[in-house]
């Protein structure tokens, strides 16, 4: 039981105070693995910037091991033969990982899907098309939880049957944004939720740039969907390239600064996707042929807002401008762009050059 508190209090000093956890290292003859809680602490406690009262406001031991149980959350260490063995390779893994859901049966086959907190509908039908595609062909898309592209990545392949990998920048029981919390339930139902963080740890801001090297080690490739020139994404692709991983960017409008940061990762040698078989090709050798395994979201793609439904009937077989179809349709300029990304999404309608569509 003692190795099991050692090595949660180790982390919790690593991820709150890395310095700590250098100068406990330097200072002690023996393996610190090997220490007791009690032994790590008073160690701590001579040095001058280690406040008990103040730590066990962040981390208290034994409050964090009834939460495990009562909430069915698994603590998995970097020795364990359940730590992902891509992330095990990287630089820096995590000492564990807090888990609620289970991780997918073959690592090897996932892909990371990041991107701008705040996408174009471009953006958003191009992560959800691509996190489809992808998964419904067996592949766990992973990500982080997070506003805008991460969130439309994970519901696209919950959508699809597929299997997701939510990494958090804060602990398992103060999920960030909050209102992902439903989102957050629903995914440790079909694939896992992960974080290194101790259980309430809030969502720092510091914390995002350490967990996405998380997300780039759980991944075979990281793929970029918009991105402004600098944002977390472009941290994620950085981190990724220096774990050897391939490294993709969805190309976007040369004036959109939603597309700064991608455009310039292709400019610097990322692969330009725009689809899932740019994805699978990189790695046919080792994931096989690209068959769906999963027609479940079939029915799903079928069905479209009412307001798609009513530009669909004003369309015939000739090519319309997106002004002809906002007036026939009796759709705001502000709003048709939306259904019509939505139909291109679910390959109703084919963009053609100058703002024409054609209805397929």
């Amino acid at each position: 039981m003692e190795d099991y508190e050692t090595l949660l209090l180790l982390n919790a000093i690593s991820v709150k105070e890395p310095s700590l956890l250098r100068q406990l290292k330097s200072k002690l003859q023996k393996d610190f693995s090997s220490l007791s809680p009690r032994e790590i602490l008073r160690v701590l406690e001579k040095k001058e910037n280690m406040d008990r009262k103040k730590w066990r406001e962040y981390f208290d031991l034994e409050k964090e091991k009834k939460v495990l149980e009562r909430e069915k959350i698994r603590v998995v260490p970097f020795y364990s033969e359940e730590f992902p063995a891509l992330l095990r390779e990287i630089p820096s893994p995590p000492i564990l990982l807090y888990i609620k859901g289970k991780l997918p049966p073959r690592p090897w086959k996932s892909i990371a899907i990041v991107g701008a907190r705040n996408p174009s509908p471009y953006g958003r039908f191009t992560a959800e098309r691509l996190s489809r595609d992808l998964s419904s062909r067996g592949i766990t898309i992973v990500s982080g939880m997070a506003r805008g592209i991460d969130t439309h990545a994970h519901r696209s392949a919950l959508k699809a049957g597929g299997i997701t990998l939510a990494v958090l920048g804060s602990g398992l029981l103060h999920p960030y944004p909050a209102e992902n919390r439903p989102l957050m339930d629903e995914i440790s139902g079909a694939g896992a939720v992960i974080s290194e963080y101790p259980l309430f740890t809030p969502p720092w801001r510091y914390n995002f740039p350490r967990r996405n090297r998380i997300i780039s080690g759980l991944s075979a490739g990281v793929v970029v969907v918009e991105a402004r020139r600098r944002s977390g994404a472009l941290i994620t692709a950085a981190l990724s390239l220096e774990q050897g991983r391939e490294i993709f960017a969805v190309p976007g409008k040369i004036d959109s600064p939603l597309s700064e940061g991608t455009n310039q990762l292709i400019q610097e040698g990322a692969k330009l996707v725009r689809n899932w078989e740019d994805v699978w090709s990189e790695f046919s050798h080792v994931w096989g042929a690209g068959e769906e395994k999963s027609r479940k979201e079939a029915n799903v793609a079928l069905k479209l807002s009412p307001e798609a439904e009513k530009i669909l009937r004003v369309m015939d077989e000739a090519p319309l401008h997106l002004d002809e179809i906002s007036r026939l349709a009796e759709i705001s300029s502000q709003r048709i762009y939306t259904y019509i990304m939505e139909l291109a999404f679910k390959e109703k309608v084919k963009e053609l050059p100058g703002k024409f569509y054609l209805k397929i």
